[in-house]
């Protein structure tokens, strides 16, 4: 594999972001030897990586892949190989996951999750999906773990499940209703819970469901918010 066996086109080369030429390098050092030349940050930066391309184009090539390779080694994605002098490197084992440019565009989009701020237990079950690109399975994790959070709090059975579960459980009167609040306030968190399980983890149950990674992140920051909420109910 060459780089321009991946974008045979130099002008569509250029047009790339750093970060967006980084999973081409990926993709490039990936399916080569871990012991290849290749990774190092010289023998990478030589004419013989863009030979293929034709000669005007060589050196804004080469510019626009070194300005990716640093990319790569700022995400961690390639480091210093131990015991060696010069410009050696390793892909590291983040990196090694990413094998193809489209693996790296779900790794890039994962910063958009804000981890550090969701309930531990929606991190914990959600992120391996979200970074791997497959936010369905992602939003539906993170709503099954409002309605698991629910039927133990609420101390419901197995089989209360679903809008039904949230209905019985935020109803007036019910389990997990806070008695003292206005009777519409009781009746909102009620409409919120079962809509949102109705809304965005039935779905996901029933049929594959297309999400982009914008409309994901905002399901998972409001499940992690309900489950603030079912937990607020256990102390």
């Amino acid at each position: 594999m060459t780089i321009k066996s991946i974008i045979p086109d130099p002008e569509a080369l250029l047009a790339l972001e750093p970060e967006e030429l980084a999973g081409v390098i990926l993709e490039y050092l990936n399916s080569t030897s871990s012991s290849s030349s290749n990774l190092n940050r010289y023998n990478f930066a030589l004419p013989y990586t863009v030979k293929d391309y034709p000669k005007e184009y060589q050196e804004r090539i080469l510019k626009a892949l070194m300005e990716a390779w640093v990319w790569l080694e700022r995400e961690g994605l390639l480091a210093p190989r131990p015991g060696s002098r010069g410009e050696w490197v390793f892909i590291t084992r983040r990196g090694e996951k990413i094998k193809k440019s489209s693996d790296l565009d779900h790794y890039r989009k994962s910063d958009m999750l804000p981890r550090r701020l969701l309930h531990p237990i929606i991190a914990q079950k959600v992120w391996s999906a979200f970074i791997r690109g497959e936010y369905d399975t992602a939003v539906f994790q993170a709503f099954k773990e409002i309605e698991v959070a629910v039927r133990r709090v609420g101390g419901f059975q197995p089989t209360d499940i679903g809008v039904d579960l949230m209905r019985k459980a935020f109803k007036t009167g019910g389990v997990l209703t806070d008695s003292s609040s206005p009777i519409a306030e009781q009746e909102a968190l009620s409409h919120l819970f079962a809509g949102a399980i109705g809304s965005y983890k039935n779905p996901q149950s029933h049929r594959n469901v297309t999400i982009t990674p914008e409309e994901a992140v905002e399901m998972i920051v409001l499940a992690s918010h309900l489950l603030r909420i079912v937990d607020s109910k256990a102390s």
